[in-house]
């Protein structure tokens, strides 16, 4: 065993509701002080809809500043929230001087009721009634009697809720609304309207009922479903009134809205009244939104800023699929409200002038953590229906028509995002991934793509394109979706906000050419240099009510034109002196393109950098660091050689860099210092070298509805390799799942998605195997078959590094340890090596004493006796067999022969003294190890 001493110091639910009803209010306090910056909770009584008698109770609270009166702030909660949930913003907004009432909605929380998903005459009436009660609190400014000085805030329903009650009562004086809706029955069912019947010949393309967001809906509406309604009943509308499910349950059936759906839907939605919303508004988007996308946002601004009302557009990076609105955007809300409602004294709101759109475009990154930049553009260009508009580049794409086939059952589907999680592939892409794991199975997909872009472009708001799709489908109906790719010279895929355009197409019958112009998903991302848009038209998307059975459809350009939307913007800065900006800028752009050169040197000569002197040796890890931007250094200085045909155990305790070692190894992410060559090869991110390794690193990546076989398949397709060279029997006969294989993976236990990824990562037999934690979820009769595989795979000439917790199996399984902590190798050798080196061995005999005198006469051992027939001897470095030798020759019986220190024993024992070691490193610098997770 080879010491080393230390060298150096180491979503998403669908958000926001609204509500509570019209009629009088009988209002009866629970909390207990009215003093300046305190709360109060109240029961509002509220009638449930016009000319009824029933009541609804409302569950309130009012948070009071430290000054009064002061304005007021109506905030709305998210769906499936309370005014619990709001406590926090409700708090920095009367730290900012409001007088701020929230609620539960009806059919949440506490409050009693049926949701109606923004009815006029029950939420948003609910609200104009907590107006009428602010407007007689002693504790709010009045601009006149029973009119308080009052803005509305809220996101995604909350949000609908705020632009409904602003667009119905001319009292509210400012609106800052978030990831909300413009028409929900657009939302959930895009790409509805005209023509409304089946084309023409004459004028085919979109059919008029949309398609499903079927994902998005079912949490939609299964969140108010599924918890049953506040009076206690577990019906099958749950929450909802039964108006609402009864409408929505034959869409979800048939993936078809009808008339009625949509009407109601659209009622219920700010179209219906924003062009009569007055006051001043902010509409705040988000860019990771597969719910309410960008372009529901323009459609809410070109109907207020038609009616003449000021209105201001912020594009955020979060949304949906982000984790909802963000701390930013309810700063950005406290700020516009702050200035529209004017301070707590009465001063009045600054005067209207133009405001500049601002958005954000992601930075640049390998993967290990997404940044953003803020641009700002003079004005929003989204106010015409061109959504946002100018100026408009158009680029040319090429690609032969192309045949696509939708299988029976819609299954495998494409993947583009997971309603609340957001763009999966997007997050592979970025990591350097291929994304056709994940994203569009082989033979439903076709792809028309770009030059590389001779200069980077930013793409702000909604692009389109003209195709003509030619279907076997009956009657000449089908649904494609399209989306637009930013791919990387080296292949990644990268999708925007993850987000596609459903189309659903409608001819005379089954062979028609029909043209059509898709308008992609707006988005805000910078295409770098080099790279190229690439326009991808798939036949499934698991996020959509995909019809069920097979057809063939032809896609082609009909126009090679793709016109992609830009606005001309600035980074955003604080003001400085402009001379020294500029001499700055030229220096810092003269070093970036200085460091750009020899980026893209040292990764041309990446590709092609191979040692002819360790072609023979399946990995070698030189002086590898990996240091965050926050200083943080996880890996500090490894060097470690794994041969042919050894199982390598990489071991350590959380937070020893164990899995950034193996993400760099992976090429997931890049070193700071130093390289990892793999038979030679130094790995880079997407190095061919690559392809020789099979791994499990950081979850399976399996598709919870494919079967395990079909997991396989689909991803030994995506590798582009011939389908002999699989070996998929073998990797079936690891899984050792049975007829289970062909059930979908979602209903498989944790142990057998382990077995499951484990023969994926097998599939072709790859020369290095790269485990992390197989063993998790397993039973100890599957651990012992996992130990067998590996050993195994080993002897055949292949190797194996594995990273464990298990040390026990590592003991019985690898035939090397590397041990890391605090991101250094502090020990590496065989296990022989390490459970021999220290630590004592027991020997039986048949006379201990007589044992005891002939070993401490003879070998340069230490020998103590335990018992008549037993003794423990610290061998050092003497061979066992010698000792053994000695007490037969002696005439002493050796009935058995064990050693007592595990690995486990001499793995603790390292640990704890490079622990140690490290904290008096500390100590004598005067300074800590940085510890946090970057």
């Amino acid at each position: 065993m080879r010491l080393r001493r230390p060298t150096g110091l180491a979503a998403a639910g669908i958000a926001a509701v609204v509500a509570v009803t019209a009629a009088g209010l009988a209002v009866g306090v629970r909390g207990t002080s009215g003093d300046p910056g305190s709360t109060q909770d109240v029961t509002l009584s509220v009638t449930e809809s016009p000319g009824s008698d029933a009541d609804v109770q409302i569950d309130a609270r009012l948070h009071l500043p430290r000054q009064t009166p002061a304005p007021a702030v109506l905030l709305a909660h998210g769906f499936g929230g309370s005014k619990d949930t709001l406590d926090a913003q409700a708090q920095d907004l009367a730290a900012d001087g409001f007088v701020v009432l929230t609620y539960s909605a009806r059919g949440f929380g506490s409050s009693s009721g049926r949701i109606t998903l923004n009815d006029p005459d029950r939420e948003v009436a609910d609200a104009r009634s907590l107006i009428d009660w602010l407007g007689a609190r002693p504790e709010v400014l009045r601009d006149s009697p029973g009119d308080p000085r009052v803005g509305v805030t809220g996101a995604s329903y909350g949000g609908a809720l705020s632009l409904m009650v602003a667009g119905t009562d001319p009292r509210v004086d400012a609106v800052a609304a978030a990831i909300t809706w413009n028409d929900l029955g657009r939302a959930l069912f895009p790409n509805y309207g005209a023509p409304t019947t089946a084309p023409t010949p004459a004028s085919p393309g979109y059919a008029g009922p949309g398609v499903l967001k079927r994902g998005w809906a079912g949490i939609f509406f299964g969140a108010g479903v599924s918890g049953g309604d506040s009076e206690g009943d577990t019906g099958p509308c749950g929450r909802f009134d039964p108006t609402i499910c009864l409408a929505y349950a034959p869409a979800a059936e048939s993936g078809t809205p009808t008339t009625e759906l949509l009407d109601l839907l659209r009622s219920h939605s700010p179209a219906s009244v924003a062009d009569r919303i007055t006051a001043p508004t902010l509409l705040l988007q988000g860019e990771q939104d597969t719910l309410f996308g960008l372009d529901e946002a323009d459609a809410n601004a070109r109907q207020i800023a038609a009616a003449g009302t000021p209105v201001q557009v912020r594009w955020f990076p979060g949304g949906h699929d982000a984790g909802g609105d963000s701390d930013g955007s309810r700063a950005a809300a406290a700020r516009f409200l702050t200035e529209r409602l004017g301070s707590p004294a009465g001063d009045p709101a600054p005067a209207d002038e133009p405001t500049p759109f601002v958005f954000t475009v992601p930075g640049t990154g390998s993967g290990e953590g997404q940044s953003y930049r803020r641009r700002t553009a003079p004005d929003y260009p989204g106010l015409t229906a061109t959504s946002p508009a100018t100026p408009r580049h158009g680029l040319t794409l090429s690609g032969p028509p192309q045949t696509v086939d939708r299988p029976p059952g819609a299954t495998p589907a494409a993947i583009s995002s997971v309603p609340g999680v957001g763009a999966a592939a997007n997050l592979l892409g970025a990591a350097g991934v291929a994304t056709d794991l994940v994203a569009d199975p082989p033979g439903q997909t076709a792809r028309f793509a770009t030059a590389p872009l001779p200069e980077a472009l930013t793409v702000t708001g909604t692009s389109t394109v003209s195709l003509a799709v030619t279907t076997t489908a009956a009657s000449g109906e089908g649904v494609l979706y399209a989306k637009l790719y930013d791919v990387s010279p080296q292949g990644r895929h990268l999708l925007p906000g993850g987000a596609v355009s459903a189309i659903r197409i409608a001819g005379d019958a089954p062979g028609q050419r029909i043209p059509i112009t898709v308008s992609l998903p707006a988005i805000a991302h910078q295409v770098a240099e080099g790279h190229h848009l690439e326009l991808a038209v798939t036949t499934t998307d698991q996020a959509y009510a995909t019809p069920l059975t097979p057809a063939r459809f032809t896609v082609e350009l009909a126009d090679t034109t793709l016109t992609v939307p830009s606005v001309d913007s600035t980074s955003s800065t604080r003001a400085l002196p402009l001379a020294p900006l500029v001499g700055i800028g030229v220096i810092a752009v003269a070093v970036a393109v200085l460091i750009g050169i020899g980026v893209v040197r040292s990764r041309r000569r990446a590709v092609v950098d191979a040692d002819p002197a360790l072609a023979g040796t399946p990995l070698t890890v030189t002086g590898l660091r990996k240091t965050y931007a926050n200083g943080f250094r996880a890996v500090d200085g490894v060097d470690f050689t794994v041969r042919r045909g050894e199982v390598m155990g990489l071991l350590g305790p959380n937070g020893a860099g164990k899995t950034t070692t193996l993400r760099m190894l992976m090429g997931l992410i890049t070193p700071t210092e130093g390289e990892i060559r793999v038979f030679g090869h130094r790995v880079t991110p997407g190095a061919p070298v690559l392809s020789r390794l099979g791994s499990f690193v950081e979850g399976s990546g399996l598709l919870p509805h494919l079967s395990g076989i079909d997991n396989l398949r689909l991803y030994w397709q995506s590798t582009g390799r011939p389908t002999a060279e699989a070996r998929m029997d073998e990797a079936l006969a690891i899984a050792d799942l049975g007829d289970a294989v062909h059930r979908r993976v979602r209903s498989y236990s944790q142990g057998m998605r382990q077995r499951l990824a484990l023969a994926q990562a097998m599939l072709g037999l790859p020369d290095l195997l790269v485990l992390d934690e197989p063993t998790n979820g397993l039973d100890p009769p599957q651990i012992a078959t996992m130990r067998d595989v590996l050993v195994n795979y080993a002897r055949s000439g292949r190797t194996v590094l594995v990273s464990s917790h298990l040390l026990a199996e590592v003991e019985q399984t690898c035939t090397a340890v590397v041990v890391m902590n605090h991101g250094r190798v502090i020990a590496e050798g065989t296990v022989e090596e390490f459970t021999s080196a220290q630590g004592a061995t027991d020997v039986r005999v048949d006379d201990a004493t007589a044992a005891e005198t002939v070993l401490a006469g003879t070998l340069p051992v230490q020998v103590h006796r335990v018992d008549a027939d037993r003794i423990r001897v610290d061998l050092g470095d003497t061979d066992p067999a010698d000792m053994v030798r000695v007490l037969v020759g002696a005439g002493v019986a050796v009935r058995q022969v064990a050693r007592t220190t595990r690995l486990e024993e001499v793995f603790l024992r390292l640990v704890h003294t490079s622990d140690h070691r490290d904290a008096d490193t500390a100590h004598a610098s005067g300074t800590a190890r940085e510890v946090e997770d970057p």
